[in-house]
C-alpha cells in the first residue's frame, strides 16, 4: 500500500529536517507561508490572526496525549466538519493513522532530546493514484493564543491541527476545506474506494429484510477496516446545521466509530439467548450535541444490557459527542451514508482479495471525430463514442465487479480558489468476445453509474462471463480533464484502453493484405438441438470462426434450446471466404459436433436477423442436422462502422 511515497512539490522531509538541524534553525515552509494567502482565497478575513508554534501556544506540546482517539477532535472556525469526521474515523483505526502520520514516534516532541525538534512535520495522503508526502512547518493560526481551526480536547495535543494544516496545504489554503466531501477525505486517508448510499431511497425503515441485509453490508465494511461517515441532508440554507428535536444536526458530517450486534440480557442468560440488537455508534465533530432518543447515553434501554457488555462498548454518559443508536433509528433519521472500503489486493489475506487494474486517462478535445475524447454522456449520441474506451474481461460464470472513476481535482491556486468538479460518470457495454478496437456503434448497455459533480463515482455490479467496455465520460461534451479508472474483479480482468479505431497498417500489409470488410456476428439462440446424453439433454456452446480466428462462447448447461447471446467481430481480408458458426456439445472426453451454418457476410445483405437450419460439415446442403440457430449478421466495407 505504501511501497512508494512521492514527495509533494519535491520537498524531501528528511533532507529539510537535516538541513535545519545543521543550521540550528526552525523550519519555515516557503510553499505554505504564515500568511493570509494560506488561510483564504476569497472570503472574509479573520482579524487578529497570529501564527504561532506549539511551544508558544501551550506548555509541553505533544503530537499525542494518552494515545489517539476519535474523541480528540473538535471543529474550528472553518466549515470542515466533513474533514473532522473523516479524522475521527481515521483515529479509530491504528493501522491507517500510522500510515497517514508516518514515523509518529520520530515526529513526537522529545524533552530529553530538544535538538531533534526543528519545527517540521510530514503526513501522507493518497491523491489520484499515488501516495504523496506533504511537509509543513508547525506555525499554526491562532487568535488570542487559541487555535482557530481543528483542535484537540487536550490543549497540548497537536496531531489534528498539524494534519489539518498539511491537508490545507494540499488543497491550497484553509478556506478551500470549507464545505468539502467526507468521501474524498476518507479516500485520501486510505487509498480505498468510497460508496455513497442514500438511506432515504432504500425503503430500509419499512423493509426489515432489506435493512438487515444492509446492516450486514455496513458491518462487513467496518470489520474489514473500512471508514464510514453519515449525515442528514439539509434541504435549504436555513436547514444547514439546524438541530432536530432528537438532538441530531442537519447538513453535518458524523463519523461512524463502531458497528456491532449487541447482546441483550444479563449474566449467563445473555449467552443462551439469541436476541441481539443491530447497533451503530457515531460521533459529532463538534464534540457535543448528541442523539437523545432510545439508547442514548443515559437512556433506560441500557439496563437491558449487562454491565460487562456496556463496559466493552465504552458507554459513557458524558456529552462528548459520541452516542449509540439502533440501526433502525439510524435508517429513520439519517439520509446518507458513505462507506470507504479498503480494497484488499494481498494474496496473504484471510479476507476476500481483489484483482485491481489502475488506468489513467483524460478527456481531450479535437476537431477530428476519431481523435476527439470529450464526447459527453450517452444523451449526446453523435459524440458519446468519442470518449475514452476501456475493455475488460469477466472470466467467471458471474463475477462481482467494482469500478471507481475519479477525476483529478482542478489545481487550486490562491487567486482562483477551489476548481469546480465536472459532472462525471460511466457506462458499461457488453461487446464481442474478441473486440480489440474501439466501438463505433453503441452496443448493449449492462450497467451505468450515476452522473454527479463529485470527485469520484463508484459502482458495484454483477456481470456475466464475457467482454465489456467501460466508457468514462463527462456529462456535457467538450469538457476536459484527467481521470483515474480503477477496476476490481475476482480474477484478473486484463483491463486496457482501446486506442485504435481499426487494424493498423504495418510493413506486412502489402504482402498479407489489409481487411476489406468488417463483420459482426451475434449468435442469439438455438432450438431443436439433438439430445446428446442418456438424460436427454446437452451442454452446447458456439464457435464463430473466420479466416483462421475464432471465438468460443461459454457452455450452456443441460439445454436443447440455449440462449447464447454471444458476439464476434472479424476484419476480413478475403470477402469470398464465409464465416462459420458451429455448435458443439461439451463432453468429458471428447466434444461432439452438433451442426454448423456458413455465412457469406455480404455487405449488401440488409436482412438483420436469420434463422438457419444446422448443416453437416460437408458441402452438401442436403446433409442437415436437427436444430436451428438464430443470429444477426452486420457487414460493412467501412472498418469504423461497427
Amino acid at each position: 500500500m505504501f511501497s512508494s511515497v512521492k514527495p509533494h512539490e519535491n520537498q524531501q522531509y528528511s533532507a529539510l529536517k537535516k538541513e535545519c538541524q545543521q543550521k540550528k534553525v526552525l523550519f519555515e515552509d516557503p510553499l505554505f507561508p504564515a500568511h493570509d494567502d494560506s488561510l483564504f482565497y476569497k472570503s472574509q478575513r479573520l482579524q487578529g490572526v497570529q501564527w504561532k508554534r506549539p511551544k508558544e501556544i501551550c506548555e509541553d506540546p505533544r503530537l499525542f496525549v494518552d494515545g489517539i482517539s476519535s474523541h480528540d477532535l473538535h471543529q474550528g472556525q472553518v466549515g470542515n466538519c466533513w474533514f473532522v469526521a473523516a479524522c475521527s474515523s481515521l483515529a479509530s483505526r491504528e493501522s491507517l493513522w500510522q500510515k497517514v502520520i508516518p514515523d509518529w514516534k520520530g515526529q513526537e516532541w522529545n524533552p530529553e532530546k530538544p535538538e531533534n525538534y526543528t519545527g517540521i512535520f510530514h503526513f501522507n495522503f493518497w491523491r489520484f493514484g499515488e501516495w504523496v508526502d506533504v511537509v509543513i512547518d508547525d506555525r499554526l493560526p491562532t487568535i488570542h493564543n487559541s487555535l482557530i481551526y481543528c483542535h484537540s480536547n487536550a490543549p497540548n495535543e497537536m496531531w489534528c491541527a498539524l494534519l489539518e494544516k498539511a491537508y490545507a496545504k494540499l488543497a491550497g489554503c484553509y478556506e478551500a476545506l470549507d464545505g468539502g466531501n467526507t468521501a474524498d477525505a476518507l479516500v485520501d486517508f486510505t487509498g480505498g474506494v468510497s460508496e455513497d448510499y442514500e438511506l432515504s431511497e432504500g425503503d430500509l425503515v419499512a423493509d426489515e429484510a432489506k435493512r438487515n441485509a444492509f446492516f450486514e453490508r455496513v458491518l462487513k465494511v467496518h470489520n474489514r477496516g473500512g471508514l464510514i461517515s453519515c449525515s442528514i441532508k439539509a434541504t435549504s440554507a436555513a436547514d444547514m446545521e439546524s438541530r432536530l428535536a432528537c438532538g441530531l444536526v442537519k447538513g453535518h458530517a458524523y463519523a461512524v466509530t463502531d458497528v456491532r450486534k449487541v447482546r441483550l440480557g444479563q449474566g449467563l442468560l445473555a449467552f443462551f439467548k439469541s436476541e441481539k440488537l443491530d447497533m451503530i455508534r457515531m460521533r459529532n465533530p463538534w464534540g457535543e450535541k448528541e442523539w437523545n432518543g432510545a439508547w442514548s447515553d443515559s437512556s433506560e434501554e441500557w439496563q437491558k444490557v449487562s454491565k460487562s457488555e456496556r463496559e466493552k462498548l465504552g458507554v459513557t454518559v458524558e456529552d462528548d459527542g459520541e452516542f449509540w443508536m439502533t440501526f433502525e433509528d439510524f435508517c429513520k433519521y439519517y439520509t446518507d451514508i458513505i462507506m470507504c472500503r479498503l480494497i484488499n489486493t494481498s494474496y496473504l489475506s484471510v479476507h476476500k482479495t481483489w484483482e485491481e487494474a489502475v488506468l489513467r486517462g483524460s478527456w481531450t478535445k479535437s476537431e477530428d471525430p476519431l481523435r476527439n475524447r470529450s464526447g459527453g454522456c450517452v444523451n449526446h449520441k453523435n459524440t458519446f463514442l468519442q470518449n475514452p474506451q476501456y475493455v475488460f474481461d469477466v472470466k467467471k460464470v458471474e463475477d462481482e465487479v467494482m469500478i471507481c472513476l475519479q477525476q483529478k481535482s482542478k489545481k487550486t491556486n490562491r487567486k482562483e480558489g477551489k476548481g469546480e468538479n465536472l459532472a462525471i460518470g460511466f457506462d458499461i457495454h457488453r461487446v464481442e468476445l474478441n473486440r480489440r478496437y474501439r466501438m463505433h456503434t453503441i452496443q448493449v448497455k449492462v450497467a451505468s453509474s450515476i452522473y454527479i459533480n463529485s470527485r469520484s463515482v463508484f459502482l458495484k455490479t454483477d456481470l456475466k462471463e464475457g467482454r465489456y467496455v467501460i466508457i468514462p465520460t463527462t456529462f456535457d461534451p467538450g469538457n476536459t480533464g484527467e481521470f483515474l479508472l480503477r477496476v476490481f474483479t475476482d480474477v484478473p480482468s486484463e483491463c486496457r484502453e482501446l486506442t485504435l479505431d481499426e487494424p493498423p497498417h504495418t510493413c506486412w500489409t502489402g504482402i498479407c493484405g489489409y481487411p476489406q470488410l468488417v463483420s459482426q456476428v451475434h449468435v442469439i439462440s438455438a432450438s431443436g438441438l439433438k439430445e446428446q446424453d442418456s438424460q436427454g439433454g446437452a451442454d452446447p456452446y458456439v464457435i464463430i470462426s473466420c479466416e483462421g480466428t475464432s471465438v468460443r462462447s461459454p457452455v450452456v448447461k443441460n439445454n436443447l434450446t440455449p440462449t447464447f447471446d454471444v458476439k464476434g467481430i472479424f476484419y476480413r481480408k478475403k470477402p469470398g471466404e464465409p464465416i462459420c458458426v458451429q455448435i458443439w456439445n461439451q463432453n468429458v472426453i471428447k466434444d461432439e459436433f452438433m451442426g454448423q451454418v456458413l455465412l457469406p457476410g455480404d455487405p449488401n445483405d440488409l436482412q438483420p436477423q436469420h434463422s438457419l437450419q444446422l448443416q453437416d460439415k460437408s458441402s452438401k446442403k442436403t446433409n442437415t442436422f436437427p436444430g436451428h440457430v438464430v443470429l444477426k449478421l452486420t457487414t460493412s466495407n467501412i472498418l469504423t462502422n461497427i
